[in-house]
C-alpha cells in the first residue's frame, strides 16, 4: 500500500505556535504521531525535572553507614553528572529552537513577534537555522524588506553563506530526517524555492537577485554585500537573473561587480605594501633568502601587470630533501589561493609516471580505452582551478612523453585531454621539485661558508654563476635531454643546506611546536634551556634536512616525555625543564647529555562527592600501587616532586 502523507501547516502567531498539535500521518494503515517541535520551556530557557528519583530503601530495612554513605554519595554523583551532562545536551537544542523560531518569525513577516524575540539574551543576528541558514537570508529569500533592514541594522553578515544542501546532503541521513528537512524549508524559509535544490554557498544577494528586487539588492550593496561572491556550483548572483528580462538589474549588477573587484584589488595591494610577500612567507620558511625573494619578486610582477599573460610562471626548485623546497610551493598557494587552498594547491607526484602507459593518467585516456570517462589527473584539477599553484614533485622520475606534455603546457599555457577538451591555464603556476645535483649543490655551499668564515667576508648565499654554468647545467641538460624543456623554465632556483644560525631556529621551531602540543594536549608545561639547542642542532644530516632535526627532537625529547606521562610521572600542572648536563669521562672527551627535571603539583585529597564515591568503589583505604618508571631518580620531599631523567 502506498504511504499517504498529510502536513498540517502552523498558525501565524504566537499562542497558536506553542500550542499547535502534533503532526498526524499514517503509513500502511497504522497511524503515527510525530511532533516537529518539542518546546517544554518558556521563553526558550530550559526547565528540568526531578521527578522520578527518590531513594530506595533497603528491603532487609537496614544498611550499614559505610555502605548508606556510599550509595548516598553514588546517587548524589551520577545525579550531578546527569545535570552537568543535561545542560551540555539541552544547550544546543535550546539554541536551535530559538532559532528556528527567530526564522519562523523572519518568514512569516511578523515584525511583533521579531521585536520580542530580539528583546532576548539568546538573540544573535546571524545565528544558524539547524539546516544551515540565516534570518537575514530569509527575509532576502522572501523579499521582505523592512526587515532585512532590520536584521542589517542590528549587524547581520550580509555576505553569510548558506549552508544548505537539500535532501542530498550527508548529513541529511533517513526518512524521518529528510521529511523534517523539507517541511522545515517551506514552512521556516520560503515556499518560492523548491525544497529538494541544494542552495549551498548563496548569500543574501543570491537570494534577492533571484527574486529580482532591485530595491533589496540597492540595500544589501549599499551594506557592503559582495556582489562577486561564487555558491559552490562556481555562479555569482548576476549569473540568476536574465539580462533580457531585467537589464537594468543586470547592468547594475555589472557595475557593482567591477567596483568591488576595483575595491578587492586596491584592498589587497594596500595589504601587500603593510605584509609584503617575503615576510609572510619567512614565517614558516627559515632559511632560503634566495627562493624566497625570487618568487616574491616573480608573484609580485604577477598581480601588477608587469608579467607575459600569455605562459604560465614556472619555476624549477633544486636542492636536497627536507629544506623547504615543497613547503614553499604550499605557503605560495596559501598567499594566492586563501579561501581555497583545497582546490588552489594541486600536487602531483611525478613517480607516479615513470613509464609511457601512465602518461594517460596524466591528461586521461584517449576514447575507447579504459579510463577514458574518468579524465586525467592534473586536467580534471585544472579544471576545476585554472589559476593553480601546481607542485610537480620529483619531475626528474617523470617519463619523458610526460616532458613532451608539460613542454606544451609551459609553452602554450594549455593542455588537451583525452576528450579533447582544451584547459587553459595560462595563470597557474608550475612549481618542478627536483633532487639533481643536490651533492654537487651542497659541496659547494660548505666550501663557500668555509670560505667566508676565514676571510671574515659576509657570504650572500648564493652560487656563482660560473658553478652554475658548468656544473648545474650539464647535469640537468644530460637527464631532460632537451634545452627546449629547460628553456621554458622562467627560474631555476637552488636550496643551500642550513647554516648554524637556521640550525638554530629550526630547533626553536620544532621545540616550540611541540611544547603548543604539550600544553593544549596534556596541559604540561615544557621549557629548555639555551644550550639545549646546541646539543639538539647536531642532529641535523645534510641528507635529510630539517626532517632530521625534526627526528632527533622526537627520539630524544618527546619519546621521553611520553615515556613519563604513561607512567603517570607527569601531568595535568606538570612542568618539564630542559636542561644540559655537561660530564668528562676519565680518558675521554667532554659528553653533552641532555636531561629534563619534571616538577608537578602535589595531588589533592579527594573530598565530597567525589570522595564518597571513590570510598565506595574500594579506592578509600588502600593506596594505589603504581608500577616504578624505569631510569628515573625521584627526588623531592613533601612538596612538589622533582624527578631527574638520567
Amino acid at each position: 500500500m502506498s504511504a499517504s502523507r498529510s502536513i498540517r501547516c502552523f498558525a501565524l502567531t504566537r499562542e497558536a505556535w506553542k500550542a499547535r498539535s502534533p503532526l498526524r500521518s499514517s503509513c500502511n494503515g497504522l497511524p503515527r504521531t510525530t511532533t516537529p517541535f518539542r518546546r517544554s520551556t518558556s521563553n526558550f530557557q530550559s526547565t528540568r525535572s526531578l521527578s522520578g528519583i527518590s531513594p530506595v530503601l533497603n528491603p532487609r530495612g537496614k544498611l550499614s553507614n559505610r555502605r548508606w554513605t556510599a550509595a548516598v554519595g553514588l546517587s548524589l554523583g551520577i545525579l550531578s553528572l546527569t545535570w552537568l551532562v543535561r545542560d551540555d545536551v539541552e544547550a544546543k537544542p535550546a539554541k536551535d529552537e530559538f532559532a528556528r523560531a527567530l526564522c519562523f518569525a523572519v518568514r512569516m513577516n511578523d515584525l511583533g513577534e521579531l521585536e520580542k524575540l530580539m528583546r532576548d539574551k539568546n538573540f544573535d543576528p546571524n545565528i544558524r537555522h539547524p539546516f544551515g541558514w540565516t534570518p537575514l537570508h530569509v527575509a532576502c529569500a522572501n523579499n521582505n524588506m523592512k526587515i532585512a533592514q532590520i536584521l542589517l541594522d542590528k549587524g547581520a553578515d550580509v555576505n553569510a553563506l548558506d549552508s544548505y544542501t537539500g535532501p542530498n546532503g550527508s548529513q541529511h541521513v533517513g526518512f524521518e530526517m529528510l521529511f523534517e528537512l523539507l517541511r522545515a524549508r517551506q514552512q521556516e524559509f520560503t515556499t518560492y524555492l523548491d525544497p529538494r535544490s541544494s542552495v549551498s554557498g548563496f548569500t543574501p544577494l543570491h537570494y534577492a537577485a533571484i527574486n529580482a528586487s532591485p530595491e533589496l539588492v540597492r540595500v544589501l550593496l549599499e551594506r557592503g554585500a559582495d556582489p562577486s561572491i561564487k555558491d559552490v556550483e562556481g555562479r555569482t548572483p548576476r549569473e540568476y537573473i536574465d539580462e533580457d528580462d531585467y537589464p537594468a538589474l543586470y547592468k547594475a549588477f555589472e557595475e557593482a561587480e567591477e567596483h568591488a573587484i576595483e575595491a578587492k584589488r586596491q584592498h589587497e595591494k594596500e595589504m601587500r605594501r603593510k605584509f609584503p610577500l617575503e615576510s609572510q612567507l619567512r614565517k614558516h620558511i627559515i632559511g632560503q633568502e634566495g627562493p624566497i625573494n625570487a618568487v616574491a619578486s616573480a608573484i609580485r610582477r604577477r598581480e601588477n601587470g608587469w608579467h607575459d599573460e600569455e605562459h604560465p610562471l614556472v619555476f624549477l626548485f633544486l636542492g636536497s630533501s627536507g629544506i623547504g623546497k615543497t613547503e614553499l610551493a604550499k605557503q605560495l598557494a596559501g598567499y594566492i589561493h586563501k579561501d581555497d587552498v583545497k582546490r588552489g594547491f594541486i600536487r602531483m607526484d611525478m613517480s607516479e609516471f615513470q613509464t609511457k602507459h601512465e602518461v594517460s593518467k596524466f591528461i586521461g585516456s584517449p576514447p575507447g580505452y579504459v579510463g577514458y570517462e574518468e579524465g586525467g589527473q592534473l586536467t580534471q584539477k585544472l579544471t576545476q582551478c585554472p589559476n593553480a599553484v601546481v607542485l610537480l614533485d620529483e619531475v626528474e622520475k617523470a617519463h619523458p612523453d610526460v616532458l613532451t606534455v608539460m613542454l606544451q603546457l609551459f609553452d602554450e599555457g594549455r593542455l588537451t585531454d583525452g576528450k579533447g577538451t582544451t584547459v587553459e591555464c595560462k595563470d597557474a603556476i608550475f612549481v618542478m621539485t627536483s633532487n639533481l645535483a643536490q651533492r654537487e649543490i651542497a659541496a659547494e655551499a660548505e666550501d663557500l661558508r668555509k670560505d667566508a668564515e676565514s676571510s671574515k667576508v659576509p657570504w650572500e648565499k648564493t652560487l656563482s654563476r660560473s658553478f652554475v654554468d658548468t656544473t648545474i647545467y650539464p647535469i640537468l641538460r644530460q637527464h631532460f635531454r632537451r634545452d627546449e624543456f629547460l628553456g621554458r623554465i622562467n627560474e631555476i632556483l637552488f636550496f643551500l643546506p642550513f647554516d648554524s644560525d637556521e640550525l638554530k631556529s629550526l630547533v626553536e621551531m620544532e621545540l616550540q611546536r611541540w611544547a603548543t602540543k604539550a600544553e593544549s594536549r596534556h596541559k604540561i608545561k615544557l621549557s629548555w634551556a639555551p644550550d639545549v639547542v646546541d646539543v639538539l642542532k647536531e642532529e641535523y644530516n645534510i641528507s635529510y634536512g630539517a626532517r632530521s632535526i625534526k627526528h632527533g627532537v622526537e627520539k630524544r625529547i618527546v619519546s621521553q616525555i611520553a615515556r613519563l606521562h604513561e607512567y603517570d610521572e607527569v601531568g595535568d600542572g606538570s612542568t618539564v625543564h630542559l636542561y644540559v648536563e655537561a660530564t668528562k669521562p676519565d680518558q675521554g672527551e667532554l659528553v653533552k647529555q641532555i636531561r629534563m627535571k619534571t616538577t608537578r603539583p602535589p595531588a589533592s585529597k579527594s573530598s565530597g562527592l567525589t570522595g564518597l564515591v571513590s570510598g565506595w568503589l574500594g579506592g578509600g583505604d588502600k593506596e594505589k600501587e603504581q608500577s616504578p618508571t624505569p631510569d628515573i631518580d625521584r627526588k623531592g620531599g613533601s612538596g612538589p616532586r622533582i624527578i631527574e631523567v638520567k
